[in-house]
C-alpha cells in the first residue's frame, strides 16, 4: 500500500489574524485601484468584516487615507518590520506602495528577493498598470529599470501604455514608448482617412479628469465638447473574430441613425484607437431601478405614464427598418430618467438585429453575466430561438414591479427565477385591486404569456395603455370637478350664514 501524504501541520497555515489582514488588504487595494472613494471603501470593508465575522485587524493597508500620506507610508514600513504575524503579502504591498508613489518602499520590496515585479491581481493588472494610470513617471521608470513587462495586458486588454493614453499622462506615454511599448491597434482601424466613420470621436476629446467611481467595462461620466456624456469601454472579447468586428461596425452605423425621445441618444464612438468606447448622452436623474428603490410602489397614473415611455421607445426599436432591434436585456437599470421625468431605453450591449430572419439564437447559452435572470424570457434562458417578444415579456415584469413596488420574485435567488418562468410561474399580484386600473392586469398577463405568439406587440401595448391612461385622466378630472363644485357650494353656504339677507328676495316698492 502506498503511504498517505503527511497531514499539514497547523503551523503551515498562517494565523487567522494574518489571513484576515491579507484579505482586508486585497479588498482595499482592489477598490482603491478601481477608483472607489475612501469613505466608500471603509463602509464596504466594514460590511465584509461583519458578514464574515473576521477579527478586527488594525493594519495600515486599511484606510490609509484617514491619515496623511507620510504617516501612512511610515506606518506601512513599521508593519513590515514588526514581525512575521504583521507582515502583509509583498505582492499586495508593492501594488499599494506603487499606488501611493512611495519610491523608497517600492525599492525595499523589490530588494527583498521576492519576485513580485510582474505580479498580476485578479484583473491581471500589474504594478506598471497602476503607476501608468496614476501618472507616476518616477515609479514607472523604476519598475521598467527593474524588469517590468512593458506590454502586459489586463483582463480588459489594456496595456500600461493604453492606460497612460486613456488618462492623458503624457510623460508616462513618452517613457513607455521609449522602452518599446507598442501603441494598441484598434480592431476596426482603417488605413485610409476617408474611410473613418462619421460617428468617430477622437479619444483625446474625452475629458475624464473630474470623473468619479470610474470602473472599466461600465458606463462612466466624461466631458466631451463642453457637455457631460456617458462613456462605455469595450473589452477585447467583443472583437474575437472578423465576423464580430463586422457585426459591431454595422451596429454602430445603425445606432447613428436612431432618433427617438424615449431612446438614449448615441453620440459617437472611438474605434480608430484603443481602448474603444461608445459615447451616449448622459442622464443625471439615474435609472428606474434606483427610482423604484427610493419611492417604492408608484401611483397607477405614474406607472402607466412610465410604461408608455418604455413601450414607445421599444416600439421604435422593434419597428425599425430595415432591421428590427431586439434589446434582450430590458430591465429597470437599463431604463434612464431625463430631466423632464420621462424614461429612455438605454444600453444595447447585447442587442440583436433581425436582418435575414424573424428569429435569432445565441451562439452560446446566455449567462447571468450577460443579462439579468430576473427579467429574462424563458425562451432565452432555454437557449431557444427568439424574437422581439422577449422584450415584451421583460416589459410585463417591469410594469408589474412599478405597481407592486418590488422586483419579481424578490425573495428568490436570481439564478432560480428563470426556472420559475419556464414552469409558467409568474410574480403574484399582491397590491390592492384599485392599484391596477381596468385592463392593466389583463395586459400584464398577456405580455408575460409562456407562448411568445400570444404576447402583444408594443404597438398594441401602446394603444391599450393609451386607453387606460385616458380613463385615469377622465376619472381624475371628474374628481377635481366634483371637488370644485363642493367647495363653491360650501363658500355659498358660508356667505349665507354670515349675511342671511344676501339670498332673500328683494322688497317690492310701489
Amino acid at each position: 500500500m502506498g503511504s498517505l501524504p503527511p497531514k499539514e501541520s497547523k503551523r503551515s497555515q498562517p494565523p487567522l489574524t494574518v489571513r484576515a489582514a491579507l484579505l482586508y488588504s486585497y479588498i482595499y487595494f482592489y477598490l482603491l485601484v478601481h477608483r472607489i472613494k475612501p469613505n466608500q471603501i471603509k463602509s464596504i470593508v466594514y460590511s465584509f468584516l461583519l458578514i464574515f465575522k473576521t477579527p478586527p485587524i488594525k493594519t495600515p493597508l486599511l484606510f490609509p487615507h484617514s491619515m496623511d500620506q507620510k504617516s501612512a507610508t511610515a506606518t506601512a514600513r513599521l508593519t513590515q518590520s514588526s514581525g512575521p504575524e504583521r507582515n502583509p503579502d509583498p505582492r499586495v504591498r508593492l501594488m499599494y506602495l506603487v499606488n501611493e508613489g512611495d519610491l523608497e518602499g517600492i525599492k525595499e520590496v523589490l530588494d527583498s528577493g521576492t519576485d513580485v515585479i510582474n505580479f498580476k491581481d485578479i484583473d491581471d493588472r500589474t504594478a506598471l498598470h497602476v503607476a501608468s494610470c496614476q501618472g507616476r513617471t518616477d515609479v514607472v521608470q523604476l519598475l521598467l529599470h527593474r524588469g517590468a513587462e512593458v506590454d502586459t495586458k489586463d483582463r480588459w486588454g489594456s496595456t500600461p501604455l493604453a492606460d497612460a493614453v486613456y488618462y492623458k499622462n503624457c510623460d508616462v506615454i513618452k517613457l513607455l514608448e521609449k522602452h518599446g511599448a507598442k501603441p494598441p491597434v484598434a480592431p476596426m482601424r482603417v488605413q485610409n482617412a476617408i474611410e473613418v466613420p462619421e460617428y468617430e470621436i477622437d479619444l483625446s476629446e474625452l475629458d475624464f479628469s473630474n470623473s468619479v467611481n470610474i470602473t472599466k467595462g461600465t458606463f462612466r461620466i466624461a466631458i466631451w465638447r463642453g457637455i457631460q456624456v456617458a462613456v462605455k469601454t469595450l473589452g477585447e472579447e467583443v472583437f474575437t473574430d472578423e465576423d464580430k468586428v463586422k457585426a459591431f461596425r454595422d451596429e454602430l452605423a445603425l445606432l447613428q441613425k436612431i432618433r427617438h425621445p424615449n431612446v438614449v441618444q448615441f453620440l459617437g464612438a472611438v474605434t480608430q484607437s484603443s481602448p474603444m468606447v461608445i459615447v451616449t448622452e448622459y442622464l443625471p436623474k439615474g435609472d428606474l431601478r434606483a427610482y423604484l428603490k427610493e419611492n417604492g410602489a408608484l401611483k397607477p397614473t405614474l406607472a402607466v405614464k412610465f410604461a408608455l415611455d418604455i413601450a414607445r421607445g421599444m416600439n421604435y426599436l422593434h419597428e425599425h427598418k430595415p432591421e428590427a432591434i431586439i434589446h434582450r436585456d430590458l430591465e429597470p437599470s437599463n431604463i434612464l430618467r431625463d430631466d423632464s421625468g420621462h424614461l429612455k431605453v438605454a444600453d444595447f450591449g447585447v442587442s440583436k438585429l433581425l436582418k435575414f430572419s424573424n428569429t435569432v439564437r445565441e451562439d452560446k447559452p446566455v449567462t447571468s453575466q450577460d443579462t439579468s435572470w430576473r427579467y429574462v424570457a424563458p425562451e432565452v434562458y432555454k437557449n431557444e430561438e427568439y424574437d422581439t417578444k422577449v422584450d415584451v415579456f421583460s416589459f410585463a415584469l417591469i410594469l408589474q414591479e412599478m405597481i407592486e413596488g418590488c422586483p419579481p420574485f424578490y425573495a428568490n435567488l436570481e439564478r432560480e427565477v428563470p426556472k420559475l418562468y419556464v414552469t409558467n410561474e409568474r410574480p403574484p399580484f399582491k397590491a390592492s385591486a384599485k392599484q391596477y386600473p381596468k385592463g392593466l392586469k389583463e395586459l400584464i398577463n398577456e405580455c408575460w404569456s409562456g407562448e411568445p405568439l400570444n404576447r402583444p406587440t408594443f404597438r398594441q401595448i401602446i394603444a391599450r395603455l393609451d386607453a387606460i391612461s385616458k380613463r385615469l385622466a377622465h376619472k381624475r378630472h371628474s374628481k377635481v370637478w366634483s371637488l370644485k363644485c363642493f367647495r363653491k357650494f360650501e363658500s355659498i353656504l358660508k356667505r349665507e350664514r354670515l349675511n342671511p339677507r344676501s339670498l332673500s328676495s328683494p322688497s317690492i316698492t310701489r
